[in-house]
């Protein structure tokens, strides 16, 4: 499989690159063999955008979210995954950047939620911006409450890319359509010289890209391989994360897969 131009042109460099995770473990899910390979050669960065929760009431779908995580605490919850992220990411020899948004699950109309008062308290999916898990933010349904957030994380990259000197910018291609992801993608999309997406793991295991999306951008399709032990050793740091998502123990690996333009 030829490689697309953009990235080969860089993977022969010694360039900073710069990745943007929706969440505290997404680059490490998909691309850890990657970022593993070329960390001794380049400076490389890691953006997560979604790393903050919200005090409760919180709805049906992040309670059952914090059951998965064996806890209910989502703010000593998230600092542990902050912990977690920071420890990883310093194993595989790259930096990390907090940009403090607030997770999909936990993002509130805060004056409508002042207005509803008790009934907020006992419907909380009334206030939240994304009220389920299934017909919302798996829907990949973005708020139109989000498009100052969306605006101001894309003016925090564009400082972040000037920063580090970024060469290639890594995003979420968007598999599995969650909303975080897109939104993401569209703050990657911003910066078209630099862009290259990654598949979405582990939802890449049950669904592809959108095909409109691969056409409309002319990308092509770049496989990575990766050294099974080492990806299973740094997705399985994610100790608060790694239980909920892959339940029975198995973590499945693949290759690793990129989209550029050609």
């Amino acid at each position: 499989m030829p490689v697309p131009a953009r990235l080969e042109k860089s993977l022969n460099t010694n360039t900073p690159w710069l990745f943007l995770s929706p969440h505290l473990d997404d680059a490490v899910l998909s691309c850890a063999a990657l970022m593993d390979s070329y960390a001794a050669r380049r400076d490389i960065s890691v953006a997560t955008l979604f790393t903050e929760a919200e005090l409760p009431p919180h709805t049906r779908a992040t309670r059952a979210f914090l059951g998965q995580c064996s806890g209910d605490d989502a703010f000593a919850l998230f600092e542990d995954r902050r912990s977690e992220d920071k420890d990883v990411l310093a194993e595989l020899g790259v930096s990390h950047r907090h940009l403090g948004a607030t997770d999909a699950l936990f993002r509130q109309r805060r004056r409508l939620k002042a207005a509803l008062g008790p009934l907020g308290r006992t419907l909380p999916e009334l206030f939240h911006l994304y009220p389920t898990y299934r017909f919302d933010i798996a829907l990949g349904r973005i708020s139109r409450s989000d498009r100052s957030l969306i605006e101001r994380l894309r003016s925090n990259v564009s400082q972040l890319v000037d920063q580090t000197e970024a060469d290639l910018l890594f995003c979420p291609v968007g598999v599995g359509r969650h909303v975080d992801h897109l939104i993401t993608r569209i703050v990657g999309s911003a910066f078209p010289e630099k862009v290259v997406y990654y598949s979405d793991f582990p939802y890449n295991q049950f669904a592809g890209p959108e095909s409109a999306f691969l056409q409309k951008h002319q990308l092509v399709t770049w496989n990575w391989d990766v050294d099974p032990v080492r990806k299973h050793h740094h997705i399985s740091q994610y100790a608060s994360q790694a239980p909920a998502l892959f339940p029975d123990g198995d973590i499945p690996i693949a290759h690793e897969t990129y989209f550029a333009a050609p």
